[in-house]
């Protein structure tokens, strides 16, 4: 496992390349180590503004960092006008270097912290609605009811699954925290997510996804009725029909 010494070297060293890469018009540092968050486990979260075609960038960063680093593997996370390549590198350590056009360099939250270059303004990424997040957690337990009447055990337990990821960012919304990614899980009470163990399932048997699947509806029913009563009170019929 990397060390937090090898971490920073490498975060320091892509730094270094950037400021030295004439097609690199400013870097930040994003993720928990712009907030004075990280920890041990923390990964490399970095953006450049790209001074002309991304995809050459792209293409030349890419082999630079399996040439100096010995990268393992990658991947691409694009969002909106940016393309967030996720490499990993020897050691289990994660590199996540988003490439975004001049124009549209600049903080999307708190988690940024510019090394060098020109922010632009400002902008705040929008947290996912209430209507958002009840519609998935519906969609969700409908689909796992579904997908045990078709006897398809492992894409039930995915859509259990996924349900109760909507319910937790529901109560992270509602008090606040991080609802992405269960960013924000740990921070709520013991009483709400206690009785949220219950939707684990246990065992790939008709029986045990049914009774998961009914925990999951129950707890998503309490927590719609603390969000949103008069929702709670127009789905509760089908989350009954559900649970028969």
């Amino acid at each position: 496992m990397f060390t937090e010494g090898e971490r920073d070297r490498v975060r320091q060293r892509l730094l270094q390349l950037a400021e030295a890469d004439p097609a690199i018009a400013g870097a930040a540092i994003t993720g928990s180590y712009a907030t004075d968050s990280s920890d041990r486990w923390s990964d490399v979260d970095l953006v450049f503004a790209v001074d002309g075609t991304i995809e050459l960038a792209l293409e030349r960063w890419t082999e630079q960092i399996y040439r100096d680093f010995a990268a393992l593997h990658h991947w691409d996370l694009p969002s909106g006008s940016t393309i967030y390549r996720v490499f990993l590198l020897p050691g289990c350590l994660e590199v996540d270097i988003g490439f975004t056009p001049t124009a549209d360099f600049g903080p999307r939250g708190p988690s940024w912290r510019t090394v060098f270059g020109q922010n632009t303004e400002p902008t705040s990424t929008a947290s996912p609605s209430h209507d958002n997040l009840a519609g998935l957690a519906w969609h969700h337990v409908l689909h796992a009811w579904v997908c045990i009447q078709r006897r398809r055990w492992w894409q039930a337990e995915y859509w259990i699954s996924a349900a109760r990821a909507q319910v937790l960012a529901q109560a992270c919304r509602r008090l606040g925290y991080p609802t992405s990614y269960a960013k924000g899980a740990h921070l709520l009470p013991a009483d709400l997510t206690t009785p949220l163990e219950a939707t684990l399932v246990r065992s790939l048997t008709e029986a045990e996804l049914r009774r998961a699947l009914n925990v999951t509806l129950t707890v998503l029913t309490a927590e719609l009725d603390l969000t949103d009563p008069t929702l709670a009170t127009r789905l509760r019929p089908m989350f009954m029909e559900l649970a028969s």
